[in-house]
């Protein structure tokens, strides 16, 4: 039997989350063999807003436009989908992996209303980019001040 030495943790630079970080693992493993996991990653995302429109682009590499869904409810943009891991490239057993694949869904929580009709997708060089058209209603609009 090999004598493992015991060390106190020392818990120096590490910020609050990064202390919680193995509980979340543990939950997250727990979910996932229970089948009631919502998604295993998410991809990164930003948001930008205009006068004119919201734009959200999502990095989606490795995936092809058939891999994921875009719906849009009343305020909330919803960007799902699946990558998988064909295993295609393996060279012998991994050591490390960092690439995420599995189920993702992020939904998003407009800050005004979009004209649904004219909402455009492109996937270009794995980016996804949905441009929402903000509502007339929407828009700012100047006020003109009349001298009397």
């Amino acid at each position: 039997m090999k004598l493992i030495h015991y060390t106190t943790p020392t818990l120096g630079a590490w910020t609050p989350f990064q202390r919680l970080s193995p509980f979340q693992d543990l939950l997250e493993s727990a979910m996932e063999l229970s089948g009631s996991a919502p998604a295993s990653w998410s991809p990164p995302l930003d948001v930008f807003e205009n006068d004119d429109a919201i734009t959200v682009r999502l990095e989606l590499g490795g995936m092809k436009k058939e891999d994921f869904d875009i719906s849009l409810e009343d305020d909330t943009l919803t960007l799902s989908g699946r990558r998988e891991w064909t295993g295609e490239d393996r060279r012998g057993e991994s050591f490390r992996s960092e690439l995420f694949r599995g189920a993702f869904r992020r939904a998003i929580t407009l800050p005004c209303p979009v004209k649904p009709d004219a909402v455009k997708a492109t996937y270009t060089d794995g980016i996804l980019e949905v441009e929402l058209p903000k509502a007339e209603e929407a828009k700012p609009r100047k006020i003109e001040v009349k001298l009397n």
